[in-house]
């Protein structure tokens, strides 16, 4: 007896719980059906506001305007979705490294197109102090070996190109000039970003600035070059004249009669 009463609690036991379960079902069901019933009122929503006049004025907005707008309204209907914007740092420290980083670019392209000039200039005048250094070690050659008119002929490229190495050292001057203000700007740049607190733009200036000296102090040795050369062989075309004109002097003198030479 007592045993049966025992299966009999058994019994009810297992259907009490098995009712329990069905009823947690039935409960989860109809949370996933109402779920699925607010997505779709949301697709629905967004279908609805997809081709509302209001959605198509917003296509017409500018980019940046639009997106604000949008990440707005779609975040006012899913409260899950976070809407953050982070504000930039517009301190008067921060705007005045700013500044200096761009005075730093504007004296480095200034530095860069000013070296690049002055290098184009010495690298002329030094091809053109050259080419009239030939022409003249040609001229020293031939003193003495050609007609009047072919010594006028050479005498007019010599002076010609004399003028052309005029004309590449005026320039190399006015380059020059700019150049050495564009250093003096760059170094100013450089020490207003440093006590701006802008460490980088200080750095990268003065390296321009080593590389652009360099540049024109290895251009400008071999135009130096170039002019030590052509002082030489001016020294050497009045030497070679001086010889050439003692030696018609005796020549001249040789052919004079002894009595124009002899004293009374």
């Amino acid at each position: 007896m007592q045993a049966f009463r025992n299966s009999g609690l058994c019994a009810s036991g297992n259907l009490l719980k098995g009712r329990t379960d069905f009823l947690v079902a039935r409960r989860n069901m109809s949370a996933l059906r109402l779920s699925a019933a607010c997505v779709q009122i949301l697709k629905d929503k967004a279908n609805v506001f997809c081709s509302s006049p209001v959605h198509q004025s917003l296509l017409r907005l500018p980019k940046v305007a639009r997106s604000k707008a949008v990440a707005f309204s779609v975040g006012s209907s899913l409260w899950a979705v976070p809407f953050t914007q982070q504000v930039e740092n517009l301190s008067h420290e921060s705007l005045v490294r700013r500044a200096s980083c761009l005075v730093t670019d504007s004296a480095n392209t200034y530095l860069s197109q000013t070296t690049l000039a002055l290098v184009d200039a010495l690298t002329q005048y030094a091809k053109a102090l050259h080419t009239l250094i030939a022409i003249q070690k040609r001229y020293i050659t031939s003193i003495g070996k050609l007609s009047s008119a072919e010594e006028d002929r050479i005498w007019q490229v010599i002076i010609g190109q004399r003028v052309e190495v005029s004309d590449r050292l005026e320039e190399c001057k006015r380059f020059e000039s700019n150049w050495m203000n564009a250093i003096h700007i760059c170094e100013l740049s450089a020490e207003a970003a440093y006590n701006s607190g802008a460490e980088h733009a200080c750095t990268a200036t003065k390296t321009n600035l080593q590389v652009a000296q360099s540049k024109v102090e290895e251009i400008r040795k071999i135009s130096i070059e170039a002019e030590r050369k052509l002082a030489e062989t001016k020294a050497e075309e009045i030497q070679r004249m001086a010889e050439y004109a003692s030696s018609i002097d005796i020549n001249d003198l040789e052919d004079i009669p002894e009595a124009y030479l002899r004293e009374d």
